[in-house]
């Protein structure tokens, strides 16, 4: 019912989710990400893999450990989809074998891309080519493109509902997370919240605060000139504090 990719920007190391589906709010039990990396369950999705994953991820285990971990203590395994992506970079995969087709995962360095009731192959193999294909765009677009290309290549077979993004940094919150929870086109939908985000929101996140700047920034004068810099500005180039 769903497919996303999750990936890890060597530019800005930041982590990221992008997600869609046929299913209600699916960017809400779906991914998960912490500065130690991200994961996606999906298919008969079990939310415990997000929370006990980033547990694991945080202790520094492996993706294809914390795979193996995660699918062995569950009984339902067989109805499961789940792939993750370390601080290393590398990723892990699982498709159970009652996952309703087509469903299977697909990945490259960096990169993990996975779906299930999907339309066909091209589903996944589109996602992932849109994401490699696109390393000179910025990271939120290059995921946002490489979903576009997923349902251009069909989707969801049942059709569209919801999609998610979810990108993480170093810090205890997300850079930003971005849910459609019930929409015609949620992708196309995604991408306005996104521009809208870039007005202002991405900017004044510089105020939060962060590793080495515990306070943030508490001078408005200083806010407000750098949102006026970087409105309009990709996430990941613009979210530098400015000089106290």
């Amino acid at each position: 019912m769903t497919w996303s990719i999750v990936a890890k920007d060597p530019a800005t190391k930041l982590y990221g989710v992008a997600i869609a589906s046929r299913f209600f709010a699916v960017g809400s039990l779906c991914p998960w990400a912490s500065r130690d990396g991200a994961i996606s369950t999906q298919a008969l999705m079990n939310p415990v893999f997000g929370p006990r994953g980033l547990a694991m991820l945080r202790e520094g285990l492996r993706a294809p450990d914390i795979r193996d971990m995660l699918v062995a203590a569950d009984k339902g395994r067989d109805a499961r989809q789940l792939h993750l992506i370390d601080a290393s970079g590398q990723t892990a995969a699982y498709t159970g074998a009652a996952c309703v087709e087509w469903c299977g995962h697909e990945g490259g360095p960096g990169v993990s891309v996975a779906g299930n009731m999907l339309a066909g192959p091209g589903v996944v193999g589109e996602t992932l080519a849109a994401y490699t294909g696109n390393l000179e765009i910025s990271f939120v677009e290059r995921l946002l493109a490489a979903m576009d290309a997923g349902e251009a290549a069909g989707g969801d077979k049942r059709g569209k509902q919801a999609a998610a993004i979810l990108i993480q940094g170093e810090e205890p919150y997300p850079r930003l997370s971005l849910r459609v929870d019930d929409h015609a086109d949620p992708l196309l939908e995604l991408r306005r919240l996104y521009e809208v985000a870039k007005e202002r929101f991405i900017g004044f996140s510089a105020a939060f605060p962060r590793p080495g700047r515990p306070y943030g920034l508490n001078d408005r004068t200083q806010l407000e000139a750098h949102i006026e810099v970087t409105a309009g500005q990709p996430l990941g180039r613009d979210f530098e504090m400015p000089k106290p």
